[in-house]
């Protein structure tokens, strides 16, 4: 049975049953205590109300004076709803708000009684840069109002500026950018360098995208290497030009892609006769592999784009750049070869961490976001969260249409058209979220042709996001965009200035369109969500069609022969109903499987982190290297100054801890790589990985120690020595990035697909 087949029989089991939630009796409980401090809170003076701010003590009072403060700050008095959010933060769950309910105020609040709790420095972690920036600024007001301090860190912030920012009572700060931080911090030689302090509370904004879709991706730090082999590029001319069927095959699924025995020999041939399954020739087996992948199976703008000579990934979640993220194992190199880019360097990576693991290193954790339900299991699972749904301000009154299901994606097409045209020549609004860049840019180009006029919002022109998503509901407004409509701007019925908010209410207000249904409900959950806000009329409806992959790929054998349908291909049958809305299951429970899968790998690397940096930190803050070496070479260290001593001995023990922390993440790289092909031998590659890792990592800490008085036993030492004396030359340059998942499966999951079918090949 293939992988693909095993996912999916465990998705059948993975049934539609969103986590336990949270009861709000408890904290609807203490409404009418926050209420009955406001009279007395609006008697104080400003400077009174910031005085009071600093010794509140309870979560009574910190809610009633945070709704004060906002009131007075912003001119907007928190709704009950907003404090029930709050609360549930303080209490350390997730906290599920419909989109337009206030949530960046309602984390404001949550923010502040961390701090009074003693929980802080709060990071609120957000899902981009843009918004870390301005919701900042947008309640700065508040946070003076209550006496704290807020900064934000950006991509362009300095050092200097980092430092300010982190020393705030809350700083605001993207998922990316506090992970990197973070990493860098682990390898200063002197304390006094970190910019962030001890990790207090994470207050997660989109925190199903963040700890959810986000988790199992490995924040990179790299160094500058000499020199750097590139393969992939070598084997871009080998794969040129196969034909398919004849020369390679995609598997249904159309995840995985092989060579045919014809396409096998072409290659071999290519490469001068050589035999790309003996084992000296594995990477050259990798390099055909992932160009292969490269050509046939990633489309542009679908899963990148290539903007400035550069190669650039979607977000398939987002539908936006994903920034600074690449595909491991070489495939994006091969992406860079099929486009006629040079390459872009990797780095040797100097440290890693997975969005996850770093998450878990705050010792207090909440969140926010429309869509927590459905992933409330995987949340309790990874994180020990739990759910509370907060119900609207306002009941919700969009109408959610039921899905319209098409035989075919040109009569989907055709009808959709028909109905943006419909609500536009009325007036109404429409916006209208496809899969893709390249799905987006196709139906502008028909809706062009049907004379009607759009904005078209993709990954391509994301620096204009809010400016177009904020004019969405103009009247007449056609808006067609990727996912990235879906999260973080509120769409006002009339436009920005509501001018036309009652004629375009009138119209039923903004038309929300789905053009396919995602992998998972919840991103089509956010796109409904920008209709309807705060009791703002509004309508959705989803457009499908059976040719739709999501359809094909997971629910193929599910379509009945004969569907009943009308005569302009409306299919309208119970069995194919079921069908559609089977497949977005079973698509959720596959990239479920692999969330846990990854994570199984991801641990004992974690593990392994966690425990060389406690070492590191007893070498950077203490003198217990100094002591070791006094141990081996008395009379030498007793005549040095003992400051001199100390510094010296550190910078030798740190610069061969994060030296071979390297070597061994670069060791674990490739084992993980080529591990599944033991597979054929029928063991398990978890377990296999952990045979490798365990031992390796446990002679890492003797090798340390044999290194380090190895380098203090050949040294001379002044009151001036430096490190770079002794060789211990750290990279002249660092950056970093993020590990894009690979769309198809990580290299070694490929590698042993393609091993296990060349060996059959060969019997």
């Amino acid at each position: 049975m293939s992988l693909a087949q095993r996912l999916k029989n465990r998705a059948r089991r993975f049934l539609e049953r969103p986590g336990t939630v949270v009861s709000l009796r408890r904290y609807e409980e203490l409404l009418p205590r926050i209420e009955a401090l406001e009279p007395e809170l609006q008697e104080l003076t400003d400077e009174e109300l910031t005085q009071r701010a600093g010794e509140a003590e309870g979560l009574v009072e910190i809610c009633a004076v945070g709704r004060e403060a906002a009131r007075r700050a912003l001119g907007e008095r928190p709704y009950d709803v907003q404090l029930l959010g709050a609360l549930a933060m303080l209490d350390g769950h997730v906290a599920e708000m419909a989109t337009g309910e206030g949530k960046t105020l309602t984390a404001t609040i949550a923010a502040y009684g961390h701090v009074r709790l003693g929980h802080g420095p709060v990071h609120v972690i957000t899902v981009n840069d843009y918004l870390a920036r301005r919701d900042a600024d947008w309640m700065r007001p508040v946070y003076t109002m209550l006496g704290l301090t807020v900064g934000s860190v950006t991509e362009i912030n300095t050092r200097e500026e980092r430092v300010e920012a982190y020393a705030c009572d809350v700083t605001y700060v993207s998922i990316n950018e506090a992970g990197f931080d973070f990493l860098r911090d682990q390898l200063v030689t002197d304390i006094a360098d970190r910019v962030q302090r001890p990790l207090g509370t994470a207050i997660v904004d989109e925190a199903d995208s963040i700890l959810i879709d986000e988790a199992k991706v490995p924040m990179v730090l790299a160094g500058a290497i000499t020199t750097e082999l590139d393969p992939v590029h070598a084997a871009d001319a080998v794969v040129r030009g196969l034909v398919a069927h004849r020369d390679y095959e995609i598997s249904e699924d159309g995840r995985t892609i092989s060579l045919t025995n014809r396409g096998l020999k072409t290659v071999e041939a290519k490469l001068g006769g050589i035999n790309l399954y003996d084992e000296k020739h594995l990477a050259d087996l990798a390099a055909v592999n992932v160009a292969l992948y490269a050509h046939y199976l990633l489309q542009r703008d679908v899963d990148y784009i290539v903007r400035n000579g550069t190669v650039e990934l979607v977000d398939e979640m987002r539908g936006r750049v994903a920034q600074r993220r690449r595909w491991p194992d070489g495939l994006h190199a091969a992406v860079e070869a099929k486009e006629g880019l040079s390459p872009s360097a990797e780095g040797e990576v100097l440290g890693t961490i997975t969005v996850q693991a770093y998450i878990g290193l705050y010792k207090t954790l909440c969140g926010m976001t429309a869509t927590a339900v459905h992933v409330g299991d995987q949340l309790r699972e990874y994180y020990k969260l739990e759910v509370a749904v907060i119900p609207p301000n306002t009941p919700c009154i969009r109408v959610d249409e039921p899905t319209r299901i098409y035989a075919t994606r040109a009569e989907r097409d055709e009808a959709m058209v028909a109905l943006i045209k419909e609500c536009h020549e009325k007036g109404r609004p429409v916006l209208v979220g496809t899969l893709d860049v390249k799905a987006s840019e196709e139906l502008a180009a028909q809706l062009a042709e049907a004379g009607v006029p759009c904005t078209v919002l993709n990954a391509k022109n994301d620096a204009e996001e809010a400016a177009i998503i904020a004019e969405a509901g103009t009247y007449g407004a056609v808006t067609v965009s990727t996912q990235m409509a879906g999260r973080g701007v509120d769409i006002r019925l009339g436009g920005s200035d509501q001018r036309d908010w009652e004629r375009v209410a009138e119209l039923g207000g903004l038309l929300v369109i789905g053009a396919g249904m995602h992998e998972s409900r919840r991103v089509d959950d956010q796109l409904r969500g920008r209709a309807g806000r705060q009791g703002d009329p509004g309508g959705s409806v989803f457009f499908v069609s059976l040719e739709d992959e999501l359809i094909v790929r997971h629910a193929g054998n599910e379509i009945p022969p004969s569907p009943n349908m009308t005569p302009d291909g409306l299919v309208e049958d119970e069995r194919v109903d079921w069908a559609v809305a089977h497949a977005q299951r079973v698509a959720e429970g596959i990239n479920y499987e692999i969330h846990r899968n990854t994570w199984r790998y991801s641990l004992v690397i974690e593990q392994q982190r966690k425990a060389l940096a406690e070492r590191r930190e007893r070498v950077l803050t203490t003198n217990v290297t100094a002591e070791m070496l006094a141990e081996y070479f008395p009379e030498k260290c007793e005549q040095m100054d003992p400051e001199l001593l100390t510094r010296v001995s550190r910078a030798i023990a740190l610069y061969h801890i994060d030296r071979l922390w390297a070597e061994h993440l670069a060791m674990l790289s490739e084992v993980r790589e080529g591990v599944h092909l033991r597979s054929l031998a029928r063991v398990d590659p978890l377990d296999e990985f952990h045979r490798t890792a365990v031992p390796a990592f446990n002679a890492l800490i003797p090798e340390i120690e044999r290194r380090t008085v190895e380098t203090f036993e050949s040294i001379s030492v002044d009151e001036d020595w430096q490190p770079e004396q002794a060789k211990l030359i750290r990279p002249s340059a660092t950056w970093t990035y993020l590990v894009h998942d690979a769309p198809f499966g990580s290299e070694m999951d490929r590698l042993f697909s393609a091993a296990t079918r060349g060996f059959r090949k060969r019997r």
